[in-house]
């Protein structure tokens, strides 16, 4: 027997704006530490003095956010599925 609930079920973790959080949010990280600590004159020099890894690197994190926010503040409902009975 299924329990009968007025809530609708939400996709979780299968909620496509979560992955896409994650692996800007895993390329977001390394960027940022590459940027902050790893970045040599040269680097800045061929960039026009401009930490690009560091600026990306944020910009990944803050659209991460973006995503992480929405996925929370609308979350995807799940719509119930009827079992049909076999047709005789």
């Amino acid at each position: 027997m299924t329990e009968n609930t007025s809530r609708p079920r939400k996709a979780g973790a299968f909620d496509i704006r979560l992955i896409i959080a994650l692996l800007l949010g895993v390329y977001g990280v390394i960027l940022t530490i590459m940027g902050a600590g790893f970045t040599s004159d040269a680097d800045l020099k061929k960039a026009a003095d401009v930490n690009i890894n560091l600026w990306s690197g944020i910009g990944l994190l803050a659209a991460t956010a973006v995503f992480v926010l929405w996925a929370v503040l609308r979350p995807l409902a799940v719509p119930e599925t009827k079992e049909e009975s076999p047709v005789e």
